[in-house]
């Protein structure tokens, strides 16, 4: 028996030596020696580049409207539609208009024709006056050799002037027709141009931009219809911060990144608002961008202006070790 608790005690001890001994600890190995050289950091000229941020929008741009009211019947165009200058976008009913048209050159085309009759009524008093006149030199001839009576000669005299008053109401006649004509055709020019009214137009080559009307709307004198943008000629507007003034002018180059694009370009400064605004204490320049098709407005861009160098403490880049 004491043999055997002697073998369980020197069994226990052996494991608990076994279980209480760990490996010594792994040593790292050690880094390799980094050759360096050694410089003067010393100041230098640091160029200045200042970025601000903003919008591309289309040098030009317009918003028509109708001058006249009447409902829509043709919108010819979509949001998106490159379009001439002069086409047709949208047409709005013109039956009143018509009609108008109608009556003015019924009444020009009236006058007109009583013209001729006014110009027949002239020559026939003119013949009439001449004849008076003639019959009136022969009695007045009579009437000093005594050969007619007081009354024959007066009744001459009577028709010269009746003559000349026939004569002259119908030359009066003929301004009047000439007045009405010129009035009638005043009518007719002013219906077809508001008849062309009823037509609007693209003012120049471009892409309509917002379509804001369908057909069936009532269009009211000065109420969008189309907004279109002139195509190839787009400005990067941004403001920058009321320091910069001295900085930036017309013709200057800047450097231009457009990131949906993945383009960077050379632009240039074509105008600048020196008014600063009081509330953000900024101002705002347009840069007028290159053509190129993609462009579109309301694109991200980002404007990167130089300024006076400054000097700085440098080092190279290569002396920089990221672990």
């Amino acid at each position: 028996m004491r043999k055997a608790r002697l073998v369980v005690t020197a069994g226990l001890i052996s494991l608990a030596i076994s279980c209480g001994h760990e490996p010594p600890p792994a040593v790292a190995p050690e880094a390799a020696p980094l050759r360096v050289r050694t410089l003067v950091v010393e100041a230098s000229e640091w160029p200045g580049i200042y970025e601000a941020v903003g919008t591309v929008r289309a040098r030009t741009a317009a918003t028509l409207s109708s001058k006249l009211m009447g409902y829509v019947q043709e919108v010819r165009v979509e949001a998106g539609d490159a379009v001439r200058a002069g086409q047709l976008l949208v047409l709005l009913d013109s039956r009143d208009l018509d009609a108008a048209r109608r009556q003015a050159e019924a009444a020009l085309n009236e006058a007109k024709s009583a013209i001729a009759e006014a110009d027949n009524a002239i020559a026939a008093a003119k013949a009439q006056l001449e004849l008076a006149q003639v019959t009136f030199r022969r009695m007045k001839d009579l009437h000093a050799k005594r050969s007619i009576s007081e009354q024959e000669f007066d009744e001459a005299g009577a028709k010269v002037r009746m003559a000349e008053a026939n004569h002259q109401m119908a030359l009066s006649r003929r301004r009047q027709l000439e007045e009405k004509i010129g009035q009638a055709g005043e009518a007719l020019r002013s219906a077809e141009i508001m008849r062309g009214y009823t037509e609007i137009r693209a003012p120049f080559d471009g892409v309509i931009t917002e379509k804001k009307v369908d057909p069936g709307a009532l269009a009211a004198p000065g109420a969008p219809l189309l907004v279109i943008e002139r195509a190839g000629a787009y400005r990067l507007e941004a403001r920058l911060e009321e320091s910069m003034l001295p900085h930036v002018r017309p013709t200057q180059q800047v450097e231009v990144e457009l990131e949906a694009l993945g383009r960077t370009l050379s632009a240039r400064v074509s105008e600048l608002v020196p008014a600063v605004d009081p509330a953000s204490r900024a101002f705002l320049v347009k840069i007028d961008l290159p053509n190129l098709p993609a462009f579109r407005s309301g694109l991200f861009g980002r404007a990167r202006f130089r300024t006076a160098p400054r000097r700085v403490l440098a080092i190279p880049a290569e002396a920089i070790v990221r672990r």
